[in-house]
């Protein structure tokens, strides 16, 4: 394992933690800022510390750690340091004189905003200045107040003056806007109440926005009757009108709180329904899928078998028409006087194709490619093409159509009558209905005597299972004859197929050889990783804890010079 190095590089800092109250030079543009820079000095790493967690301080497990991070409650300002901002006014402390404003000096830049005139406006302004009749930029000379004796000013108390609005359109605003105003001393409207309240968080009002107003209200005029807290006769009084309204509080609240769970309770419900519908789609899509996926399937197969069926029906049927191995010729007649003959209507498996140099008769023409020929083509046609008026044609009978069709006609009528007259005959020569347990039972016909054979004698016998014998052993002689003569005939392809044989078995023997060989390998790999990420992660361990202490021991080293170098300043 190599060794790391780790070098601690310290920077100057622009400045302390806490100039901002004990240097008093040291200014700060406003009291956020003022605020901003306590908070930054109350959270500096300074005073985050390791706290050991007892039940699991010898745990060398990540879940169970050994220690946590926390913040170190101790303030490091006394007590009687002030940490209040000191503003403007910090001149009148130091006991020093107000500087002159200079309106009109160095200071002028700070006043080039245009004074407003107060109770002008509809909306309170943010600076109220008092009213003056002298002119800022005349030269002082020229200056007359407003109880001078010179000519008053030509100024009016109002004037007409273009300046840019804070407004914009309705349409091109996302927010309502809600100009700056300011509060007259003394004076507290209810309408501040509700400046918490902004555009999509409670505006506009709703239900639950006016019970919150009208709550409030009670809650100021609750506030208005409780005793003076001066007046010690009223204290328990006035202690029992506050627990009354902390629990009508409480029961609001737990109402409210009932409110927002039975509202959670319903919107999981419809999400579980919905998530059990969205399942269910998307089981019965899946469903419908393979549905469909099987009957392609099926289907393909079907015309697979069926075209497989046809192929060897026509073979079967060529081959019993050739059984006799006789040659018949073509009939040429037949086969024209046929409309279902291969002469009007070839096979495409016979090797022809209809569709042969059929690109000669397409018609390549810009009346048909073209929209312009298109129009063009439209405009040439008559009505008489557009609309075209077509008369089926009357065909007149000839004499001989005419007599035959009396004729069927006769014979038609003819035959009706017939009928008619053998179904009446049959009526009247059916015989009445015999009684209905008085049928005769008619006894079946005996069958004919069974033929028989004349018993052969002894030596008749023998003599034709001798002959049966010898013709059975003809036939399988003659059988073995046929085969031997096929096996010689075909040896070089036996022998062919032998040896294709024996290679296909070696062929499988070394494979299943090198399957097993990289099975092998395989286990050895993963053995061999497994052993290298179990080293890999005791060095990792181990490193972590010496990292981990020596980066311990350096922080406390750090937190030990601040702490001195803090003292040394202190001293």
């Amino acid at each position: 394992m190599g060794s790391r190095t780790q070098t601690l590089r310290r920077s100057t800092q622009p400045e302390r933690a806490y100039d901002f109250i004990y240097d008093p030079i040291y200014t700060t543009s406003s009291q956020k800022d003022h605020a901003k820079m306590l908070f930054q000095s109350q959270t500096t790493i300074d005073r985050i510390k390791k706290v050991p967690l007892y039940p699991t301080m010898y745990s060398e497990l990540v879940r169970f750690p050994r220690m946590t991070i926390a913040m170190d409650m101790k303030d490091p300002l006394p007590r009687f340091v002030s940490r209040a901002w000191r503003g403007p006014d910090k001149e009148i402390q130091t006991g020093k004189p107000p500087e002159d404003p200079q309106v009109s000096g160095k200071y002028r830049s700070k006043y080039f905003r245009r004074p407003i005139i107060p109770f002008f406006q509809q909306v309170a302004p943010e600076v109220l200045l008092q009213t003056t009749t002298v002119d800022p930029l005349a030269p002082p000379e020229s200056r007359i107040g407003r109880g001078g004796s010179a000519a008053e000013s030509s100024f009016a108390d109002t004037r007409n003056v273009g300046v840019q609005t804070l407004y914009r359109e309705s349409e091109a605003q996302t927010d309502p806007y809600t100009p700056a105003y300011v509060v007259r001393p003394g004076s507290a409207p209810e309408l501040l109440t509700l400046a918490t309240l902004a555009w999509g968080r409670g505006l506009p009002a709703g239900l639950a926005e006016v019970e919150m107003i009208e709550r409030a209200r009670e809650k100021r005029a609750f506030e208005a009757k409780l005793p003076p807290l001066h007046d010690i006769s009223q204290l328990e009084t006035r202690r029992r009108m506050m627990d009354q309204m902390e629990r009508r509080e409480w029961e609001l609240r737990e109402r409210e709180i009932e409110k927002l769970q039975e509202a959670r309770l319903e919107v999981l419900k419809r999400m579980l329904i919905q998530r059990e519908e969205n399942h269910a789609e998307l089981t019965t899509k899946r469903l419908d899928r393979l549905w469909t996926t099987k009957h392609i399937e099926r289907d393909r197969r079907v015309r697979v078998v069926r075209r497989e069926h046809l192929r060897m029906i026509r073979k079967l049927t060529r081959r019993r028409q050739h059984v006799e191995n006789i040659l018949e010729r073509r009939e040429l007649v037949k086969d024209f006087n046929n409309w279902d003959s291969e002469t009007y209507a070839p096979m495409m498996r016979n090797g022809t194709y209809l569709d042969r140099n059929s690109e000669q008769f397409v018609v390549n023409s810009r009346f048909l490619t073209t929209y312009d020929g298109i129009l063009q083509l439209e405009r040439s046609l008559t009505q008489w093409d557009l609309n075209p008026r077509i008369q089926a044609p009357t065909r007149r009978a000839t004499a001989r159509e005419r007599e035959r069709r009396g004729a069927q006609k006769e014979e038609r009528r003819l035959a009706d009558i017939y009928e008619a007259i053998k179904q009446r005959k049959i009526a009247a020569q059916t015989p009445p209905k015999p009684l209905r347990f008085l049928e005769k039972i008619e006894k079946p016909k005996p069958r004919p005597p069974t033929p028989g054979v004349e018993a052969a004698s002894g030596e008749d016998e023998e003599f034709q299972l001798a002959t049966i014998q010898l013709q059975s052993v003809i036939r399988g002689r003659a059988i073995q004859n046929m085969m031997f003569e096929g096996k010689e005939k075909r040896i070089e392809l036996i022998r062919e197929l032998r040896s294709t044989h024996a290679l296909q078995e070696d062929g499988l023997l070394r494979t299943r050889r090198q399957q097993d060989a990289t099975l092998a390998l395989q286990r050895q790999r993963r053995r061999h990783e497994h052993s290298e990420s179990q080293v890999d992660e005791m060095l990792c361990h181990i490193e972590g804890e010496s990292l981990g202490d020596m980066l311990d021991f350096l922080s406390k080293e750090l937190v030990r010079l601040q702490e001195g170098e803090f003292t040394l300043s202190q001293c």
